[in-house]
């Protein structure tokens, strides 16, 4: 059986609101929302944590996968048309912006050939994580951009993707196809951690993994 797992972490319906700077209205009326801003929908965006463990030599790291490059080639074919922005540099293919990126810094994926925003507000150190930018990430998620940050894992690296429009779909059918030739395909709510325990459940639990912690096969539909 292939020893290697590949998980995409997702948490949908994500609260832009909760990206902004803390409300610090002295005014508990003016705090107050009216009914019609109560009836307003709230502007959501998603995340979803790419991961991978090579489990017969206990690494950890999207790029501890042996099927490693196949995996990037499917969120190519996922994001096929996006202009991708660094700080530094437009790139010509995703494949190559993660290759050059440092750890805690961002790529964009836009649908413009230009983008007005200063990329460098969105690194973070390698010991911080990403809920330490709140006001310039939903500036970025609010004008259309992708945001992906290449993150410290224990053994190499993962990627974190922002996004207001939901893409799982998008990456979804793609990363199916390398089922089950590749890895082991674990699709997975975020919102059903519990600790980080959960988020090596494959070490202790594979054959019975936690609820919403759910595997895809060639066959699976959504």
């Amino acid at each position: 059986m292939n020893t290697d797992i590949f998980k995409l972490i997702f948490q949908h319906d994500q609260r832009l609101d909760k990206l902004a700077e803390r409300n610090t209205c002295d005014n508990p009326k003016e705090m107050e929302s009216t009914l019609e801003d109560f009836m307003k929908p709230d502007p959501t965006y998603s995340k979803f944590y790419l991961t991978g463990t090579d489990l017969a030599n206990e690494r950890f790291g999207l790029n501890m996968l042996s099927a490693y490059e196949e995996v990037i080639g499917a969120l190519e074919t996922a994001f096929p048309d996006k202009s991708i922005f660094t700080q530094k540099a437009q790139f010509p293919s995703l494949r190559k912006a993660i290759q050059d990126l440092e750890l805690g810094k961002v790529f964009i994926l836009s649908d413009n050939e230009e983008i007005n925003l200063d990329i460098s507000t969105l690194h973070i150190d390698v010991n911080s994580n990403v809920g330490h930018l709140k006001e310039e990430l939903k500036e970025a998620l609010e004008a259309g951009q992708i945001v992906v940050y290449k993150e410290q894992a224990k053994d190499g690296f993962d990627l974190h993707i922002f996004s207001k429009k939901n893409v799982y779909r998008e990456m979804f059918f793609p990363l199916q196809k390398l089922v089950p030739d590749h890895f082991r395909f674990f699709s997975i709510n975020g919102k059903k951690f519990r600790s980080e325990r959960h988020f090596y459940f494959e070490t202790w639990t594979l054959d019975r993994p936690p609820h919403g912690f759910e595997e895809v096969h060639p066959e699976t539909v959504l």
